[in-house]
């Protein structure tokens, strides 16, 4: 924002104002003033906030980039700028969710990294396969933050208080149970309990959401990932509770996530979850 001191001076004729009213711009600027982090710096926060993470090899990688653009294609949609995408493969023999940063051209895409994760396992009553496809993180379903209440089962579903519930709002999708017909589901992602469930991702267990650990939920939540459509709201003087104050918005947010199924018929090893014997 550029402006002529000597019209400001005229218009509100009051030093005093002056002083308040570039206050009041730059708190509302600094809200959402992106930090300046590359993707490569952004590889190396991930490894931080995320211990336990993947590392596919290239080709996988590649192929992983190829599978993006063509879900993006067949879903007509065309990214104007690089930013920040989720791409989840909820193949029972993967379970992994991948963030990468870039365009629409294969070559375009970087891998910032690569965890495990579980998504839904039907077969019991109010189960789901997490659906297929794009989407989007808008403001039309806003986010809220975990209370780190524990259920009659002594299970904390959205993890410890405060980690952040990422909401793409209801999906139509076939019932994991009885006849199979048509329903809604509530599509989230999240993370999950701590002691109970984190270190059993990379195998199917939720109710259609995608479950993640609380080091990839804190850093989408931090660097503000995700959240183009919230920084845009803020921009125009919107405000919203979720917002930490002590966020550092990435320069090129994203709001896509997008789920696909491999069909990998065997768990490769770099899949393996991690501190975990999977033979499957």
């Amino acid at each position: 924002m550029f402006l002529n001191i000597r019209q400001l001076e005229k218009k509100l004729c009051n030093p005093f104002l002056i002083v308040v009213f570039f206050l009041v711009v730059s708190v509302n600027f600094n809200s959402v003033q992106s930090t300046e982090l590359t993707p490569d710096v952004l590889i190396e926060e991930f490894q931080r906030y995320v211990p336990i993470y993947l590392q596919p090899p290239p080709e996988v990688v590649l192929a992983y980039a190829n599978h993006l653009n063509q879900v993006l294609d067949k879903s007509k949609i065309h990214l104007l700028s690089p930013q920040y995408i989720v791409l989840v493969d909820r193949n029972p023999k993967i379970q992994v969710a991948l963030i990468f940063f870039g365009g629409t051209t294969l070559e375009a895409w970087q891998l910032i990294g690569a965890t495990s994760v579980s998504t839904g396992l039907p077969g019991r009553f109010d189960h789901f396969l997490t659906p297929l496809g794009v989407f989007e993180h808008s403001l039309n379903n806003l986010d809220f933050r975990a209370e780190g209440t524990k259920n009659e089962f002594g299970f904390r579903g959205y993890g410890n208080k405060g980690m952040r519930v990422y909401d793409f709002g209801w999906v139509k999708e076939p019932q994991g149970w009885g006849s199979k017909k048509m329903a809604v589901m509530r599509l989230q992602m999240h993370a999950t309990d701590p002691d109970l469930a984190e270190h059993l991702l990379g195998v199917r267990r939720s109710k259609g959401c995608i479950r993640i650990p609380s080091g990839m939920n804190t850093f989408i939540d931090h660097f503000a990932l995700l959240d183009a459509d919230y920084d845009a709201a803020i921009m125009t003087g919107s405000h919203f509770w979720v917002m930490l104050p002590d966020r550092s918005p990435t320069a090129n947010p994203g709001r896509y996530l997008v789920v696909i199924d491999s069909a990998s018929k065997v768990r490769p090893n770099w899949a393996l979850p991690p501190k975990r014997n999977q033979k499957s």
